[in-house]
């Protein structure tokens, strides 16, 4: 019952934020198109079935406060901001100062009032506004699930991350993962770990 409600919110979501809104005006045409699509910057929007898969794994709830990491175009943000509502939280981060620009700008004229946008700095995700009680990666670490986002992660949160090639779901307990999944054969843009970190 739990997961046909989250389904059903999920496509409510879907419903009410327009794919269209979050991408660039001469690739509108193409927001019905169960792909990923260029927004620039070598970055993309990300596949419709793929990003409500995530949202699926993640079981975003109202009030809760949640990391959007590689937030890109905003679509997903103003998704997240939709099924947390008003008494909840998102908080973007993206690397690329123009497309933070356009996420932003995007989420603002689609009316969206819990959502924060930040560029991000020599630091992976945002520590100062943690724990999230979700955290939602759209760009592929290599190899490993960085420790820095573990940590900024509440008891009892969920994290969506891809590494490689795949998705992993996992639960944190009161300090460290109790239990992930993993999910085989999916593409994402590259996730940009700071300087002087062991994955450059």
């Amino acid at each position: 019952m739990a997961s046909n409600i989250l389904s059903s919110r999920i496509v409510e979501a879907f419903q009410q934020v327009d794919r269209r809104h979050f991408m660039t005006p001469r690739r509108r045409h193409m927001a019905d198109i169960d792909a990923a699509v260029p927004i620039g910057f070598g970055q993309t929007i990300s596949q419709p079935s793929t990003v409500a898969q995530m949202l699926l794994w993640l079981a975003p709830l109202p009030g809760q406060s949640i990391l959007d990491i590689g937030s890109g175009s905003g679509w997903t943000t103003a998704l997240l901001a939709y099924l947390v509502g008003l008494k909840g939280r998102v908080y973007a981060v993206e690397r690329i100062p123009k497309l933070k620009a356009f996420g932003e700008n995007n989420c603002r004229r689609f009316g969206c009032a819990n959502v924060q946008f930040h560029l991000a700095d020599n630091r992976l995700g945002l520590p100062q506004y943690a724990p999230y009680d979700r955290i939602l990666v759209s760009a592929a670490a290599h190899n490993a699930i960085p420790d820095e986002l573990i940590d900024q992660l509440a008891p009892n949160g969920k994290m969506v991350i891809p590494v490689n090639h795949s998705i992993f779901e996992l639960q944190k307990n009161d300090e460290e993962v109790a239990s992930s999944r993993q999910h085989y054969g999916f593409s994402f843009v590259p996730l940009v770990l700071p300087r002087g970190d062991s994955g450059d």
